[in-house]
């Protein structure tokens, strides 16, 4: 699918959108001008692509609103070469905007469908981070630890083994609530004793699930 002249300009407006709602990080918002969002999106959304919303990919999942990914981004504050978890490949556009930062992208998704999907666009469109198929919930004890992880799917808590998995100077961004929307955590561990955690205000995720699902 071609990145036309037409899509980059919408993806301007959409970056002027959400510079606007208060997103600062120029890394952030060039990255966001950069992805093309479009090729992310179901065939029947595809003329929304460059509004600031949440559409469904399939497997009752959703690609996220842009402003969430650059908040969430941006709470990160990812730095080049910076070795990333991230929990929920989903459509695979929040992993794009990883790797356009200059992150080094190790990302998990539990629907097999998904993981399939997103793997094949993302390879195709050049981008290749660390694919898994597997549960979030455990994360990647053998490739940890991470400086930073960040989950995409709204968790009753903090899994603990995430935490354990952040590197001592990291820091993690994951939205912990119900059903009826989660509240922006960072989590930044000082030392292994030392957990700072704070809110960031209220969003709506799909949730966090636990094992895999074929």
């Amino acid at each position: 699918m071609e990145d036309s002249f037409r899509h980059k300009g919408l993806r301007k407006k959409l970056v002027d959108e959400i510079r606007s709602k208060g997103i600062t990080d120029e890394m952030v918002l060039n990255a966001i001008n950069t992805v093309p969002r479009h090729q992310f999106m179901e065939s029947s959304f595809l003329n929304f692509s460059y509004k600031d919303s949440a559409f469904p990919i399939g497997a009752g999942q959703t690609i996220s609103q842009p402003y969430t990914v650059a908040f969430q981004t941006q709470l990160l504050k990812i730095q080049p070469h910076d070795k990333v978890l991230e929990i929920g490949t989903g459509s695979g556009y929040q992993t794009a905007v990883l790797i356009e930062i200059g992150a080094k992208v190790f990302t998990i998704e539990r629907q097999k469908e998904l993981f399939q999907k997103s793997k094949s666009i993302l390879e195709r469109m050049g981008y290749h981070p660390h694919f898994f198929y597997g549960d979030g919930y455990l994360g990647l004890p053998t490739y940890g630890p991470f400086d930073k992880i960040l989950v995409t799917a709204g968790a009753p808590e903090i899994p603990k083994a995430l935490i354990d998995q952040l590197k001592v100077g990291g820091r993690m961004v994951i939205p912990v609530g119900d059903s009826q929307g989660q509240n922006m955590m960072l989590v930044e561990k000082h030392s292994e004793e030392n957990i700072e955690i704070s809110n960031n205000g209220r969003f709506i995720f799909v949730p966090l699930l636990k094992g895999t699902n074929k």
